[in-house]
């Protein structure tokens, strides 16, 4: 049986973290096809690595799908396995998996991985995606059933992140930073859909207000429309308005956070 397992983490690929959890996997699941979803989330960023997997899941096939960032690991935080939309969720429930399971349809069933004999023999208290979830996640590879990982969860016991905010109001989209990436790209809440219904078209300008600044920001199609250190307003590969510089940092130059509130209108 040959199945697809996706994996995320925020163990970055200096050590050999990575390699271990592959490593597992293949052991107790030798015709398992691994996908690294991407291994540089900032660490212990739990809202970037759901956006990331939730962003990236509709481009995944069906399977079991890793993420692993855990900075409450050793601590009183469940494991789960979560099914959606034909798919398996497993992970810390910190709500790293909770975006990408809404996105899959949201949760069918959800159970909390307590069942030792499905573990590494040795289980480290600060690697639990090594000794914990990669075995995990390897046995249901193989078509074990997930009820085996331990006892029913209601779903409404399930750690969920809070959905990004977006409004339509007064003539502008109110949004928040969704994520910075490692170009410094601040990806938003808002959708062009959004900015479509105000009016505000590519080609045009955007009035951008952070906090009490307001900017004048040119909406292109891509960053690479503006000279190179220039601000651009762009809609990004999820459908996402981001802004960016070309050949820079925009998140370091206007002081934005992922969760900073940042409203948008016609800059006409």
């Amino acid at each position: 049986m040959t199945c697809v397992i996706t994996l995320l983490t925020d163990y970055g690929l200096e050590d050999g973290f990575v390699a271990a959890c592959h490593g597992v996997i293949v052991g107790i699941a030798p015709q398992a096809r691994i996908i690294d979803v991407g291994h540089l989330v900032p660490a212990g960023d739990v809202r970037r690595g759901a956006a990331i997997l939730a962003q990236t899941l509709p481009y995944l096939p069906a399977g079991v799908h890793l993420a692993v960032v855990d900075p409450a690991v050793g601590g009183t935080r469940r494991g789960v396995a979560v099914e959606a939309g034909g798919r398996i969720f497993v992970g810390p429930d910190n709500g790293v998996l909770s975006w990408a399971v809404h996105a899959a349809g949201g949760p069918q069933a959800a159970y909390e991985i307590t069942n030792q004999d499905l573990f590494l023999d040795n289980v480290s208290p600060t690697f639990h995606g090594r000794d914990v979830f990669a075995p995990v996640a390897a046995h249901l590879s193989t078509g074990r059933p997930v009820a085996d990982v331990g006892p029913p969860l209601p779903l409404e016991r399930l750690v969920a992140l809070p959905e990004p905010t977006c409004r339509l109001r007064d003539g502008a989209a109110e949004g928040e930073v969704l994520s910075v990436d490692r170009h410094g790209n601040v990806q938003l809440s808002i959708t062009c859909g959004d900015l479509g219904k105000l009016g505000a078209h590519v080609g045009e300008n955007l009035a951008v207000w952070l906090g009490r600044r307001q900017l004048l920001v040119p909406y292109r199609e891509t960053f690479s429309a503006v000279p190179p250190g220039d601000l651009v307003a762009f809609t990004d590969s999820a459908g996402l308005v981001a802004l960016a510089i070309n050949a820079g940092d925009a998140a370091e130059r206007l002081g934005l956070p992922p969760g900073a509130h940042v409203r948008l209108s016609p800059g006409r």
